[in-house]
């Protein structure tokens, strides 16, 4: 099986989503096609295998940068978590791209293969934000509680039940803009959407972003 998986990530990078094939993954482990059926049955078993290595890659990257930061520098901690998701994605492009990149047309991730390896970077993201929290660290919002996360309420709450987080709306606002925020600017460098020569060095445009967000969160004055 780890063959399969690692001949099917070089045919990602050659031929994107769409055109991963059994048959010539076959070929490349010089079998028959019915050997690799007895382990994978169609394109989109294959795709989910896929889809879970390149969430636990992207999860191991991110897990060992943390390892390096010490677990009350949550500032720092956040950095070296978004430092960690761009460099992987700037070295696995095809990876990244089957995870965060367009739907491949037909395929449907199956939850319950995908959604634990899935969420491993968000739920250090918000280990990092809940510790700040506890730790008297995480600076308050300046501002109105307005009527969008008002009606937001609920979803929050089922957040913080499904977590075990204490962290308020207004709190959990800022973190999901972040999130999101966090892997936009990354999915503008991999996919190209700052144009060729528009920033002379993406990593300095990524650290003063990475300044921003650390501001929004509430983890830096």
């Amino acid at each position: 099986m780890e063959e399969i998986v690692r001949i099917g990530r070089g045919h990602l990078a050659l031929h994107g989503a769409a055109g991963l094939s059994l048959r010539a993954v076959a070929r490349e482990l010089g079998v028959v096609s019915s050997a690799v059926y007895r382990y994978v049955k169609n394109r989109d078993e294959l795709l989910t295998l896929l889809v879970v290595d390149g969430y636990n890659a992207l999860g191991d990257a991110v897990d060992t940068a943390l390892e390096t930061v010490d677990s009350g520098d949550f500032d720092g901690q956040f950095r070296a978590l978004g430092r960690a998701v761009r460099s992987w994605a700037l070295a696995e492009p095809a990876c990244y791209g089957l995870l965060f990149g367009s739907p491949v047309p037909g395929y449907r991730a199956p939850a319950e293969q995908t959604t634990g390896p899935g969420t491993r970077v968000i739920g250090q993201l918000v280990r990092i934000f809940q510790g700040a929290h506890q730790a008297g660290v995480l600076l308050p919002e300046n501002g109105r509680v307005d009527a969008a996360k008002t009606a937001l309420s609920g979803d929050f709450a089922a957040i913080r039940a499904e977590f075990s987080l204490t962290l308020d709306d207004a709190a959990l606002t800022r973190g999901v803009l972040v999130w999101a925020a966090l892997f936009g600017a990354v999915n503008f460098e991999v996919f190209g959407q700052y144009g060729a020569e528009t920033f002379s060095n993406p990593a300095a445009l990524f650290d003063a972003q990475l300044d921003t967000l650390a501001q929004m969160a509430g983890l830096a004055a």
